[in-house]
Order: C-alpha cells, then structure tokens, then sequence
C-alpha cells in the first residue's frame, strides 16, 4: 500500500538547512496496525505527515498503491486528503461552539462528489456518540472529544486513519478507550499508523518503529499481540 524509497526531508529558512528524516525506507501493508515511536524532535510527527500527504518530501520516492506521489498535482493531493485516510490528533482539533454532529459532517463539505449526511450520524454511532449528537464540542470531555475526532476521521471513510499522539491528552482510562476503538476499526479492516512515544499505546500495534534523530533504528513486530492472538487461536 505505502513505499518509502530513500526518503530525506529537511526545512530551509534562510541560509539554515535543518535536516529531519534521513534515508527513510519503509513499506507499509493494507490493514496493518503501525506505531511509530521516538522521543521528541526525532521526526515521527513529520513522517506521519509526509505518509498523510500533508508535507512533501525533499528527495527520495513515496509510492501510494504504486503510484507516485511526488507526480501528484494539488488537486490530486487535496483529494487523496479528503478520500483516502482520516487524521485524529492529539489536540482534537474541534471547531469550538459547534455541535458534535457539524464537526463530524466538516470533511464532507470539502467533497466533490455527491454526499450522504446520513454518514455523518453512521460515524458517530461507531464511536457511541449518538447521546452527544447535538452537544457543543466545549460541553464534551477530554475522552470524548477525541472520540468526535475519530468520528470526523471516519467519516469519508477513509483507507487509513492516522492517529498522533491521540491519548497524549487524556486520563488513561479515556486513553484506554480511544486505544480500544482504534484497535477495533483496524479489526475491521482499517489500516491505522499511530505516532507516539508512549509505550502502554504502542502496544495496541502489531508492528514498532522506531525513530531516533530522523532516522529508523529499529522496525519489529508486537511479539506482545503475535503471542495474544496465537493463544486466542489456540483457545478457539
């Protein structure tokens, strides 16, 4: 599905280069549960918006079901944005005063083609929202506002959803909750790459990168939920 080939990113300002991803080489399956990790400043948050087709790249290749990227016009990309995955972040991003229902049905009014409202309400049943529907986004809790955020990710019903950081403002009983619905929407089939640097959230995954000074140090699998799923298998 993704293919990263040699991947550099860096920021220009002025005559200072800062240099954030180096060499980047990454392949990335339809349906896989991905958790990219690293400390601060070590350039997952940027990956995760090259792979999201928010930020380009400055040399190197991205292929996206075998199409490259970098061939794509703004048009392309903007329809790509809006189509093909969904964002949660970790600050919810919310439009303040406005209901739970108008938040969630914001990616639709960008779409080109014909739209169905009834999606909106389908989005916010699948995170168990519907008692919320007509609240304002500053009546909701932590928890649920990022629950809404899902809601809007889904919406399009997207190929994949990317998740940053999406308990990093949440108690961890709201994080264990927004963990188990991610967790659930890749069951049904949805690819999810999470970007975090907490463990008791990577663990949902099935596959840890890991980034250190813009480059991958390590890429394996979750023996925690290869185990899991083997004695599930087994129990059955």
């Amino acid at each position: 599905m993704i293919e990263l080939k040699d991947v550099y990113k860096e920021f220009v300002s002025g005559e200072v280069v800062t240099k954030v991803l180096h060499k980047i080489n990454l392949k990335i399956k339809r349906g896989e549960f991905l958790a990219i990790m690293g400390p601060s400043g070590s350039g997952k948050s940027t990956l995760m918006h090259i792979l999201g087709f928010l930020d380009n790249i400055s040399s190197g290749h991205y292929y996206f079901d075998n199409k490259d990227v970098s061939q794509f016009d703004d048009d392309t990309l903007a329809s790509y944005r809006n189509k093909k995955v969904g964002f949660v972040f970790q600050s919810f991003n919310l439009l303040p005063k406005t209901s739970v229902w108008e938040n969630v049905r914001l990616p639709l009014l960008y779409s080109r083609d014909k739209v169905n409202f009834k999606d909106v309400d389908k989005a916010i049943k699948s995170v168990d929202l519907e008692h919320r529907r007509d609240y304002l986004s500053n009546q909701l809790s932590g928890g649920e506002k990022q629950r809404v955020a899902i809601a809007r990710a889904l919406v399009n019903n997207p190929e994949i959803i990317f998740a940053d950081e999406p308990t990093g403002n949440l108690d961890s009983k709201s994080g264990i909750q927004i963990m188990a619905i991610l967790d659930s929407l890749n069951k049904m089939g949805k690819t999810v790459i999470l970007v975090t640097h907490e463990n008791a959230t990577a663990r949902y995954s099935h596959r840890i990168i890991k980034i250190k000074d813009g480059q991958i140090i390590s890429d394996e699998v979750n023996k925690d939920i290869i185990d899991a799923q083997t004695l599930n298998g087994n129990l059955k």
